[in-house]
């Protein structure tokens, strides 16, 4: 396990899922929103590949067609990001999409690079975690994103803030799911000889770990964006957006334990 391990995974995860999410905001929020996001976005994947491990790091984890696919999917949204507002605004969906569906394809990459490494859960289960960890980052961002928005544009509808909260709260019943499965697995699958078992991991002190990314990265998150969904029907969006910068802090924290967990243990937790 190496930082630049974590490092390039939580950027790359995190920069890929806030270009997700774009697809899902009204074009209401205004040119200076998609602006900002894809422009952080981009910003998250070079540093992210700043940070690209060795190629011999967990199967080669940042190598192959999914580093490709990373490089092309960074490419097409810093283009995007190049014409928002200026021109060839008719070349922006395509550009967007080719981004959407080549960081969906490195992830899958990711997931299965290193899922060739784990010997407690299928590879299924870490591309899943992978997958979920990008949803979970990208609507949590774009969703805080989104509730300060509503200090530049008062008049804008509380409908995208409201449909993003949604989104965020079904990326995390599906982490839940992903991680519960994974965990699920690790503990069933262990056999005497194959070293500690996962129970034991989460039991010991090092476990601390583990329920600390359980409390900051799903509990936390699911009140959270309840307490969300609650202040935006009654439109009270300066309250949301507060909610939602404790949300997207606390999912960095939980995610990033996950990065930390998943390649120290192998648990796609």
């Amino acid at each position: 396990m190496s930082l630049s391990a974590i490092l390039f995974l939580f950027l790359t995860h995190l920069g890929i899922g806030i270009a997700w999410t774009l697809v899902l905001v009204s074009r209401d929020a205004g040119v200076k929103f998609f602006r900002f996001n894809s422009g952080l976005a981009v910003t998250l994947l070079v540093i992210g590949l700043a940070f690209r491990p060795e190629a011999t790091v967990l199967g080669g984890v940042a190598s192959g067609w999914g580093f490709v696919a990373l490089v092309v999917a960074t490419g097409a949204l810093l283009a995007y990001w190049a014409i928002i507002g200026r021109v060839l605004a008719s070349l922006r969906p395509a550009l967007l999409w080719v981004s959407l569906l080549a960081g969906a394809a490195a992830i899958v990459a990711q997931g299965a690079a290193v899922g060739s490494s784990l010997t407690v859960a299928p590879t299924a289960v870490a591309v899943a975690s992978f997958l979920t960890s990008a949803a979970l980052l990208g609507s949590s961002c774009t969703a805080m994103s989104l509730g300060h928005w509503y200090l530049v544009l008062p008049s804008l509808d509380i409908a995208p803030l409201q449909g993003m909260v949604k989104f965020h709260i079904g990326s995390i019943i599906a982490r839940v799911i992903v991680i519960t499965a994974a965990v699920w697995i690790a503990i069933a699958g262990w056999e005497p000889g194959l070293g500690p078992s996962f129970q034991h991991y989460v039991l010991s002190s090092a476990g601390v770990f583990f329920w600390q990314r359980v409390l900051f990265g799903l509990l936390g998150p699911g009140v959270l964006s309840y307490l969300t969904w609650e202040t935006a029907k009654i439109r009270s969006t300066q309250s949301a957006t507060g909610i939602l910068y404790v949300d997207f802090f606390i999912v960095i924290v939980g995610e990033i334990l996950a990065k930390y967990l998943h390649l120290s243990t192998l648990v796609p937790v």
